[in-house]
């Protein structure tokens, strides 16, 4: 576990945990574990029913572990055994489905390996008749090779928090361009308080804890990882405009570097150390609690008034069935009647405990909690601004493309010339899959 996640809340680690989907960070939940005990069970004989196993990653908010159970039990088909798992679940997940042991439902984001190696069953069946009530984000997300192989539990996302008083003592208007960013955090670094906090990294370094911007720097100035062809997309003269602002905004002096706890913890903007921060949805609560109505929030800003557009990550949770389930067909009618037809499960998962968004559009729409004021406007942007991460970008893809960001933006590299590694060390990968 890196060092500045060791000493962690569990609740804390199990937000960070609900964006790997949408950071693309490559064995990031194997970092994060604070216990590396065994699989905790529950359930027990279904006097003749059939069973069903159900794996979760450990979610610290609390009351989520007794929810689950609660969830299990009300399903007549069928045992549901929930196993609850604490330490390394990306790496337990991953033996547990080579196994015969293994989980029939698991939680997790889609990959391309997993669906390449037959690990999990096209779940278009139950999702198409209700396909009108997801974002074409959602869909994009859960989806490879024209096919649907998830249902969304948890939808995650994140935004510029900003202090309204502090922008309007520096005459500062909500950023809506990176140079207006710029300026903003430049004015706004005064007072022992910086303009701006990304990350200790510079939102550019996954293995330092952090990586926000790492696709948000493309996002944002039109472009992407992998274009919707799968050809590459972070080579374009935009992109590099946008590296060149980013750098430009990463030297600017005005940014926060070295806080206590890195982008994804709201501390930094509470405790009044940076008039701005990129952090999630769920820090929101915290954030009001310390702030009242004097905070405001704004999706990452476009490139330019006339290059790109603003911007958000779609991160959460997604419900998948195994291909070596006991029984394909039971496991995906309990993923149908838990995450599509149960309503009321599924607006508690998501409100009741953390601050996350129902990822059917009509329970988004209808949550009391996200009806007014900056809950209101979260989900406006969440609907307008997030972009599905690509369940072909691989974990080596990922390393080489922040290997190329960090130098770039942290160290002065040389753009065209960082750039062409990550391009040379992708089209590898890209060649090993179309194999």
């Amino acid at each position: 576990m890196p060092a500045d996640m060791s000493h962690l809340p569990v609740s804390t680690r199990r937000t960070f945990l609900s964006l790997v989907g949408a950071l693309g960070i490559g064995g990031a939940l194997a970092a994060c574990g604070g216990d590396t005990g065994g699989l905790d069970s529950g359930g027990g004989s279904g006097g003749g029913k059939p069973t069903l196993k159900q794996w979760y990653h450990l979610y610290g908010e609390s009351g989520t572990e007794q929810a689950v159970q609660r969830y299990a039990q009300g399903y007549e088909r069928a045992t549901v055994e929930v196993q609850w798992t604490p330490g390394d679940y990306e790496s337990k997940l991953s033996s547990g489905l080579l196994s015969d042991s293994g989980p029939d439902v698991f939680e997790y984001q889609l990959n391309v390996d997993m669906v390449r190696s037959g690990q999990i069953v096209p779940l278009d069946d139950i999702v198409g008749p209700v396909r009108g009530d997801y974002t074409d984000t959602d869909v994009t997300a859960t989806s490879l090779d024209g096919s649907i192989y998830g249902v969304k539990i948890v939808d995650d996302t994140g935004f510029l928090y900003y202090r309204k008083s502090l922008l309007a003592a520096a005459g500062v208007q909500p950023p809506t361009t990176m140079d207006e960013l710029i300026d903003a955090s430049r004015a706004l670094n005064r007072d022992g308080v910086k303009g701006l906090f990304i990350g200790n990294d510079a939102g550019v370094t996954p293995a330092f804890g952090g990586g926000a911007l790492l696709d948000l720097v493309l996002w944002s100035a039109g472009t992407a990882n992998l274009t919707a062809d799968n050809r590459i997309g972070f080579t374009t003269p935009e992109a590099k405009d946008s590296f060149r602002k980013l750098r430009e905004l990463a030297e600017s002096g005005s940014i926060l570097l070295g806080a206590p706890t890195d982008f994804w913890d709201p501390s930094a903007f509470t405790q009044e150390l940076a008039a701005m921060q990129w952090c999630g949805l769920w820090a929101m609560p915290k954030i009001k609690e310390a702030f009242g109505d004097d905070f405001g929030i704004v999706p990452w800003p476009a490139l330019s008034a006339t290059v790109g557009k603003p911007v958000t990550f779609l991160g959460g949770w997604t419900s998948f069935v195994s291909a070596k389930a006991r029984d394909v067909d039971l496991a995906k009618d309990f993923v149908k009647w838990l995450w599509i037809d149960n309503a009321e499960a599924q607006e508690d998962f998501n409100l009741s405990y953390g601050f996350h968004i129902p990822p059917r559009k009509s329970l988004a729409a209808s949550a009391q909690k996200l009806q007014e004021g900056v809950a209101a406007e979260a989900l406006r942007i969440f609907n307008e601004s997030a972009v599905a991460p690509n369940p072909m970008w691989t974990p080596k893809m990922k390393s080489a493309f922040a290997d190329a960001a960090t130098a770039i933006v942290r160290g002065g590299g040389d753009i065209d010339a960082e750039l062409a590694k990550a391009q040379q060390a992708v089209e590898a990968e890209l060649a090993r899959l179309a194999a």
